[in-house]
């Protein structure tokens, strides 16, 4: 009867019952039935879609729109990568080349997890990154004394520096796969509300801006118009001046990133950077990053490219202990993808299968 409307159940219960010798007709106890609907079968049926979204898990956008929002997604993802490699290469003594070999295996490593979690672990339509919880943990390996060895050969620091970060971040992941895996985190979930996950999640957002906003005021004649453009376009254009579009309302990012970069060829073609310093161009122009220039055409990641990892203790519980943080994070991000995809009820066991398959992140 679990899986029964209360009518249905108490029509099943008058069929089973014995035969009464009474003088009122069979048919008289048995009440009017209405018809079984296909969701009320369903233990966990998918949650309400809210009016202010357009797709959720159940209803998938058409192909082109998928591409095109996927792309824009990329793009973010992509930015989100770049200040990655961009606060740690340089402490490390990389350069562009070493910048670029570390972006693209952070890409490709961010689209196996990806694949993994959609197919493996919760099942929800949410794309696996790297998390910005190590980059403290990372900052502090990366700066300890036990590299000054290194001052007169960068490209050397590097590597070992690179290397210890691969042993701290496979121990890192071995925890985290315990904990996800043997169920230990579903016996914490079932305590962690998703008001005691926001705290988390928005203080370590909080905390990039101490590098992110430095580097938009390098160049605030490209910053600025970038911010300004993103707020127009992403929550007035979209709910007032063309309110259902699909250029403002979805592609939002996308157009602005179009724009500025318009903007910036103008004024690098221009010669308007070409007096200033060098910290200005490099922050200014679009033809000073040397990404693209050091970026192979086509590269496939493999495992221990730097050498064989480097254990440390210290470095190795330092990364556990962001890892700790990042599983609070990820899960109250999976809570809130859960929600606004309208998904079924999400059990702590799920969540946790989705936690120990993020050992790439």
């Amino acid at each position: 009867h679990a899986f029964l409307p209360p009518s249905s159940a108490a029509s099943l219960r008058c069929k089973l019952t014995p035969a009464r010798p009474l003088r009122l007709p069979l048919l008289a106890c048995r009440p009017a039935m209405s018809p079984v609907k296909a969701e009320d079968l369903v233990p966990h049926p998918c949650r309400e879609q809210f009016a202010e979204l357009d797709y959720c898990i159940t209803s998938p956008p058409p192909w082109i729109t998928t591409v095109v929002v996927a792309f824009q997604h990329y793009l973010v993802m992509l930015g989100t990568t770049v200040i990655i490699a961009t606060i740690l290469v340089p402490i490390m003594g990389g350069g562009h080349e070493e910048k670029a070999v570390v972006i693209q295996t952070i890409l490709f490593l961010a689209g196996i997890n990806t694949l993994l979690q959609v197919h493996f672990g919760t099942r929800l339509p949410a794309v696996m990154g790297g998390s910005f919880t190590y980059i403290y943990a990372a900052v502090a390996i990366i700066i300890s004394p036990r590299y000054i060895l290194f001052i007169g050969a960068p490209f050397e620091r590097f590597v070992y520096t690179m290397r210890s970060l691969q042993g701290a971040l496979i121990i890192a992941g071995v925890f985290q796969a315990v904990i996800g895996f043997f169920g230990i985190w579903r016996v914490f979930i079932r305590f962690l509300s998703p008001l005691a996950a926001v705290p988390f999640v928005t203080l370590s957002a909080l905390g990039l801006f101490y590098f992110a906003f430095p580097g938009v005021a390098k160049c605030i004649e490209i910053g600025l118009p970038t911010l300004v453009l993103l707020l127009i376009f992403s929550e007035y254009a979209s709910h007032y001046f063309a309110r259902g579009s699909f250029v403002f309302g979805r592609c939002a990012v996308l157009v602005t990133v179009i724009i500025v970069w318009i903007f910036a060829e103008i004024l690098t073609a221009a010669g308007a950077y070409d007096e200033r310093n060098p910290v200005t161009q490099f922050s200014c122009r679009t033809d000073r990053s040397g990404l693209i220039h050091a970026a192979p055409w086509v590269r496939f990641p493999y495992p221990f490219q730097w050498g064989y990892p480097i254990f440390c203790a210290q470095d190795c519980f330092a990364m556990m202990a962001a890892s700790f943080a990042s599983l609070i994070e990820s899960t109250g991000t999976l809570i809130a993808v859960s929600r606004y995809a309208g998904a079924t009820f999400v059990p702590p066991s799920v969540f946790a299968r989705g936690i120990g398959w993020q050992v790439l992140e």
